[in-house]
This record gives C-alpha cells, sequence and structure tokens, in this order.
C-alpha cells in the first residue's frame, strides 16, 4: 500500500519480523570544505574569501527513507532526531530496518506542517519534538527551527556575529544522497555535512551587515538561498563495518515508601513535559521532608544558615545581595541563582557543573565559602532529631538518615517550586490584558533588530524565548571584553565556553536583582541598559548580540521603558507574597 506523507511517497514501511531487521546507527559528520568542522575559532575560509568560525550547529530530522537496490523505497514517516553538532550530537538510531541492500537514503531538516504546527507540549520528556530536548522551537510563533547555524565573521579588525534561523514550511528541506549499505554486514552509516557548501553551492553567500541575520520572514531571499545551499550540502553516505551489541544500561530502582503518596506537579499548558527523574518520584511526603531540610540551619557548620538563607522564596529563592557571606564571613563570587522552574534544566548553577539538582543540592553544604559543613556532621545532626526519623521513613520507607536521602528530598523540594500564574500567564490564556505599554514591550521583547529588513526590536527572545524564558545553553552576553571568571570554560576546558554562562529565566526577574552571574546590576533598568549601550566584544561573544551595533540595541527610553513594564508581567504573585 502506498502511503503519502509530505511530499514522499513511501513504496513500504520497515515493520518487519524482528530476525529479518536490524538497527542502524547513522551518523552524522560535519565538515567544512572537506575537512572536519572546528567549532569557536575564526579559522574556516568560505568560497567569498571571508574567514569565519561555527559556534552552533542545529537542526530537525524527520521522514528517514531508504531505497533498497531493486528501487523500492521504506521508510518511517514517525521518525523524528535532533542534531546538535558542537555538543556531538550526531549519531541516531534506525531500529527494525529489514535486512538488505540499499543504495539511497533520504530525510527531511525539518517537520511536516502538520508537526511543525501541532501542539509541542505533548511530547513526553526524552522525545526529539520536546522543546526541552531539542532547543528549536520558537515559543510564540508555535513553530520550530529547523535548521539554526551561527558563528563569527571577521570583518577588517571587528569580529561580528552571524544567525542563519531556518524556518516555516516553506524552507523545509530534502536530503537525498547516495550509498552502498548491505545491513547483513554493516551496522553504522555515516554521512558528511558539508557547512562550507552552504556559503558556497548552489548559489555563494557573502556576510555583509545586510545578510548575517534571518528567520525565514516572508518574501526573505536568504533564506530560500540557505534553504538550496543546506540540501546540497550532504555527500554520500559511507558504511562501516558491525560492532558488537550495546549493552541496555538497567534503570535505577525508585527509592520511596510504599505507602508514599504522589505528588501532582501542576504546571503551564504551554510548557514541554519536565524530565523527572525516574528513580526519585515526586511525593508529598518526599516534598514536606525537602521543605523542613531546606529552612534548617543545622545543614551548616554553625546552624545559622539554611539554603534559605541565600535562596528566599520571597524573592523567587535568590538573594537580594549581590553575593553570599558564608558561615565563616567569607564572601562568595557569584549571585544566588533564582531557583524555580527546575524541572525543565538539565543543568544546574551558573557554570553548569552539575548535571542534576540531587547532585547541586549537597555542594552548597560543603563549599568552605557557603555553609561548609560536612555530610557526617549534617547527618548526625539530623538523625538526632526524632521527628526526622519520622519523615524520612514517611518519604523513603527507612527512618535512616544518609547523605542520598537528604538529597533525594532536597531535589523533589526544588522540583515543585513552578512558576507559571503571573500576569503574562493571564493574558495568554486570555483572562487579562496587557496595557499599552507592556504590549509594546512584548512586541520589542519578541521581535528581531534587523534594521536591514525593518525590525526595530529589542532582540531578547533568542536567550530568553518560549514559556519558560529561558534556554538550556550558556552564552557570553558581553559583561566584559576579559574575562575574571571564565564561566563555563573551567568546566568543558573549550576555549569556546569562555566567559559563557547559563541563561536564567526572566520568570519573577523584577524580584530577582541584583543581576548577571556576578549581581553587578542593582536594578532591572541597569539590566536594559546593558544591551542597549554596554555590550562588549569578545571572541565567545554570542553571535546574536555580536550582529548587532558596538554596544547593543539602540532603544529609545520610551521603549527601554516599555521592555522593562512587560518584564514586570512575569511575576508570579505567588512567590512575591511568601
Amino acid at each position: 500500500m502506498k502511503i503519502l506523507f509530505g511530499a514522499w511517497i513511501l513504496l513500504a514501511a520497515w515493520t518487519v519480523a524482528p530476525a529479518a531487521a536490524a538497527d542502524l546507527e547513522l551518523s552524522i559528520a560535519p565538515q567544512f570544505n572537506g575537512a572536519p568542522l572546528v567549532f569557536d575559532s575564526l579559522v574556516q575560509r568560505t568560497a567569498a574569501g571571508q574567514t569565519i568560525s561555527i559556534t552552533r550547529l542545529d537542526a530537525m530530522l524527520s521522514d528517514i527513507a531508504l531505497r533498497r537496490t531493486d528501487g523500492i523505497w521504506i521508510g518511517q514517516s514517525d521518525w523524528f532526531a535532533c542534531m546538535s553538532a558542537r555538543e556531538g550530537k550526531t549519531n541516531f538510531i534506525l531500529a527494525g530496518i529489514p535486512l538488505g541492500t540499499y543504495d539511497r537514503l533520504r530525510f527531511h531538516i525539518g517537520l511536516a506542517p502538520q508537526i511543525n504546527h501541532g501542539d509541542a507540549a505533548q511530547w513526553p520528556a526524552g522525545h526529539p519534538l520536546n522543546p526541552g530536548v531539542n532547543g528549536l522551537y520558537w515559543g510564540w510563533s508555535r513553530e520550530y527551527v529547523f535548521l539554526a547555524l551561527e558563528g563569527h565573521w571577521q570583518d577588517g579588525g571587528k569580529q561580528n556575529g552571524f544567525s542563519y534561523h531556518l524556518a516555516t514550511d516553506r524552507a523545509l528541506m530534502t536530503v537525498e544522497v547516495p550509498m552502498a549499505l548491505d545491513l547483513t554486514s554493516s551496522r553504522r552509516l555515516q554521512l558528511a555535512m558539508d557547512v562550507g557548501k552552504i556559503f558556497s553551492a548552489p548559489r555563494q553567500i557573502e556576510l555583509t551587515d545586510a545578510s548575517d541575520t534571518t528567520h525565514s520572514r516572508p518574501n526573505d531571499a536568504l533564506a530560500l538561498q540557505l534553504k538550496e545551499n543546506v540540501e546540497s550540502a550532504f555527500s554520500s553516505a559511507v558504511e562501516s563495518p558491525c560492532l558488537s551489541p550495546a549493552r541496555t544500561a538497567s534503570l535505577p530502582r525508585p527509592v520511596m515508601a510504599s505507602d508514599a503518596t504522589p505528588y501532582r506537579l501542576a504546571f503551564s499548558q504551554f510548557f514541554p513535559q519536565p524530565n523527572l527523574p525516574g528513580d526519585n518520584p515526586l511525593t508529598s511526603e518526599g516534598v514536606a521532608l525537602g521543605s523542613k531540610l531546606f529552612f534548617d540551619g543545622r545543614l551548616s557548620a554553625d546552624n545559622s544558615e539554611s539554603c534559605a538563607t541565600c535562596h528566599r522564596p520571597r524573592r523567587a529563592f535568590s538573594q537580594p545581595q549581590r553575593f553570599s557571606r558564608g558561615v565563616d564571613g567569607e564572601i562568595g563570587t557569584r549571585h544566588a541563582m533564582q531557583l524555580e522552574n527546575l524541572a525543565w534544566k538539565n543543568s544546574f548553577f551558573w557554570d553548569g557543573r552539575a548535571k542534576t539538582l540531587r547532585e547541586q543540592v549537597l555542594q552548597p553544604i560543603q563549599n568552605p565559602l557557603e555553609m561548609h559543613e560536612s555530610l557526617i556532621r549534617v547527618v548526625a545532626k539530623v538523625s538526632s532529631d526524632k521527628n526526622y526519623a519520622r519523615l524520612f521513613k514517611n518519604a523513603f520507607g527507612s527512618s535512616e538518615v544518609t547523605p542520598d536521602h537528604i538529597a533525594r528530598a532536597l531535589e523533589q523540594f526544588l522540583l515543585v517550586q513552578v512558576s507559571c500564574d503571573a500576569k503574562f500567564d493571564r493574558v495568554v490564556n486570555g483572562r487579562a490584558e496587557f496595557s499599552e505599554e507592556e504590549k509594546r514591550g512584548f512586541t520589542l521583547f519578541n521581535t528581531e533588530y534587523d534594521p536591514y529588513h525593518g525590525q526595530f526590536g529589542a532582540d531578547c527572545f533568542h536567550c530568553h524565548g518560549g514559556p519558560l524564558f529561558q534556554s538550556q545553553n550558556f552564552a557570553n552576553n558581553g559583561l566584559d571584553a576579559a574575562f575574571q571568571d571564565s564561566g563555563r570554560s573551567k568546566v568543558t576546558k573549550r576555549a569556546g565556553d569562555l566567559g559563557k554562562f547559563a541563561v536564567p529565566s526572566l520568570r519573577n526577574v523584577a524580584l530577582t536583582g541584583p543581576y548577571m552571574h556576578d549581581g553587578r546590576f542593582r536594578t532591572l533598568e541597569e539590566a536594559i541598559e546593558h544591551y542597549c549601550t554596554g555590550v562588549q566584544r569578545s571572541a565567545t561573544l554570542d553571535p546574536n548580540l555580536a550582529k548587532h551595533p558596538d554596544g547593543g540595541v539602540p532603544l529609545s527610553q520610551s521603549d527601554k521603558k516599555a521592555l522593562a513594564a512587560f518584564l514586570r508581567t512575569l511575576t508570579d504573585e505567588r512567590f512575591a507574597a511568601r
């Protein structure tokens, strides 16, 4: 039976008996003019003779198909994958392909209209179409970015940025390449993607101030040119020998009391599904225990400071001081981050050194600049309180106090701190209206600054887009030209991460000052002014800022005021009233 899907006709699907099928690992190798692509360095030379760097190469892939040597195409129209080449996410599994020989590979870069315009919040945690997984969803236009290509280019002695985001239905790309695959002997297939060709073939692209950005608006000739070039950037797929089957890791066992009460996490219908820890299910008892621990000063060396000392609920779990003072009088070097909507984060601390909340919560306890306590002493102090024995048993089925149980309880408490009932949310749900000034600020927030195409916005949405007003990325937002704090690069050891820090949520931003990783700006107005006049250029400056004029986006005083008014609509009064 023929199945019509998008622009393709799939003559068969690869749903066959397991004995006659195999899994194939498809990898995409990024290149530049035939050589391996080097990220973050101004070493790539385009056909126009320009020196550029690539700092981001992300894409949504879908609708994979292979052609057998007898001419029959087989495929999966429900196959999706997200690629993030800089982070090494370039390998994908094609499951259950019928054994045989194949001579062509075909797939989409992008999504069919019914998926592109569907409800992005429906996709489960871990699914490639979940916005928290792919980082390619434009929250308020309700569409995905199909391909994001960003970087820098040298213009005389100045380093500018470019930002190419291909999106909308007309930018749906089809890639088809020849290959020679015998699935009876091979299980891996490598496909080359030459970014150099995106700047050269079939049409050459020269970077200028007028051609350093595209968001695939109607009648955008650059977007159509890039679409054609991307489709031609892939070359023949090459098979490689079979590998021994990978072992499937066993899932960790959930730790909870058998009679614990499941906790229902409520959040906005527009939020993506969160990736909650499967081995630490949310329970009412676990959250209650975590709450008591969070406010307990006995977690610090002299019993004077709790987690809440630096993360105050009324300040969206942030601190009004620039730096925190530890129990020994030592002063920290970074501002205390707000703790809200953490169920949608995949790394923690300003530099992302903790991958889970469970890992994060124990570090301030032991840090000499903060609570300066040992876990052995914390366990002893908490164990001496008979009330805790009951709470631990209710949550985890054992009255024993352990560092792991303490971390699990704190993790549960923090995961349920959800902010989604600000004026902004009520406007989105039709229960309130923006003032004219707030409406102007919302427009500025979600509009690019691109005077060559008649766009004069504040360009905030690149880093703070979508209903969570945050991203999973780390960015250099131009605070300094030279860095006293190396930021993310201290963790990754990559020069391209120098001066980059986690992009925080802007929800409750009116409550969380002072601002930035070092709290250098006292007021919201000072933070806005930075993006208008204070942006400093450096080698790792985010391309979406580097493409702007020196200093930043030139907003009028009335527009700055409107932007601040909109940002204040993100205040969740439930947090402010604690």
